[in-house]
């Protein structure tokens, strides 16, 4: 990390949290944060369900919301982003306060609740991007929708001709009774809906399903069979945690999601499992407290065929995001492995 980029963060540490990510998009808006192109090489480049990346590193759902920077996040590093969550509807999320920073633990809650401008104001933004990134959008549910599983597919058709991917994320914990539609049954349902609607593309884009971390084992097997019998891209392992084992800073307690570096075990665990279950049928890419890139390989490692981040940039800035992609270079190289898939699921049992 830089003098300057430090002196930054410290910066927008004395703004409430959200307040400070309003004013990091801002800069972004601005160009006022250094701009490189993705790190690449050999062994960094990969294939991910139709997606040819220069690098396995990703940006997760929920920096970019309304899909307002995708060509300055495209010039920051990342070999993808995904942006979003976006609804049919425009709405205004769970009251603030709704993100908290656990600095102690190198980590954050939110409990925004899709707060977003709506799939209108997105996809013309979508559609007016310059950059050749490849970016995807995390598909939402408007809270009071009449018919949540059919808001994916309507986001989808509006959204779709200006994606590269796209995410099916029914695993926030911060819109009630949203995780529900995880059960094998409904998510079959509603998976099927979206799957329809892609297919009326004349370019059908790769479908991912992100999934929660708080799964039991049986839970994880429902979403390995869904997935294999509907035809999904891609799974993406996992999203925010319910629990709050072994925090110490002060707001530990604080109604949400967890992100960052106490997700990681437990996603990773989640991962490998999975990985296990679809026995490298279909690729999964692994996000929960990745901040490093002995980190992002530990996932690649356990069964991930790519990786995202979003907390660590917190307190590492965008420059974790070519220190991770090179560092991942030099540790496929160490270990002799020629590309990124020839890592896929090495230690997997480690995780089991």
């Amino acid at each position: 990390m830089t003098l300057i980029e430090s002196l930054g963060l410290k910066a927008l540490y004395a703004f409430d949290p959200e307040t400070a990510h309003g004013l990091a998009i801002r800069a972004l808006k601005m160009g006022l944060t250094p701009k490189t192109t993705p790190p690449t090489s050999d062994r960094l480049r990969t294939h991910v369900a139709g997606l040819d990346l220069p690098n396995p590193v990703g940006l997760a759902a929920g920096f970019d919301k309304n899909a307002e920077v995708c060509d300055a996040l495209g010039n920051s590093g990342f070999g993808f982003i995904e942006v979003g969550a976006a609804t049919p509807r425009p709405q205004p999320g769970n009251p603030r306060p709704r993100l908290f920073r656990l600095t102690l633990d190198q980590a954050s809650i939110n409990r925004f609740g899709f707060n977003n401008q709506g799939m209108q104001a997105i996809g013309h933004r979508l559609a007016a991007r310059r950059g050749s990134g490849i970016v995807g959008l995390n598909l939402g549910a408007n809270k009071d929708s009449s018919d949540r599983a059919a808001d994916f597919a309507t986001v989808l058709r509006h959204c779709g001709p200006h994606l590269d991917f796209a995410t099916v994320n029914v695993s926030s914990p911060n819109t009630e009774k949203l995780r529900d539609l995880q059960g094998k049954e409904a998510l079959s349902a509603l998976l099927s809906g979206v799957l329809a609607a892609n297919a009326e593309f004349d370019r059908p884009i790769p479908i991912f399903l992100k999934i929660a971390p708080d799964l039991d084992l049986g839970e994880i097997q429902d979403i390995a069979d869904v997935a294999r019998t509907t035809g999904i891209s891609g799974i993406i392992a996992t999203n925010t945690t319910l629990s709050r084992d072994g925090l110490k800073s002060a707001h530990r307690d604080q109604a949400g999601g967890l992100a960052g570096q106490p997700l990681f075990d437990k996603s990773t665990r989640v991962l490998a499992h999975l990985s296990q279950m679809l026995g490298g049928d279909i690729p999964i890419i692994g996000v929960g407290g990745v901040g490093s890139a002995q980190q992002a390989y530990d996932k690649i490692r356990a069964g991930a065929s790519a990786v995202q981040l979003y907390t660590a940039l917190v307190y590492g800035g965008l420059s974790l995001i070519g220190d991770i992609a090179k560092g991942l270079d030099d540790l496929l190289a160490r270990d002799g492995f020629a590309n990124v898939a020839d890592a896929v699921g090495t230690d997997r049992d480690r995780w089991l």
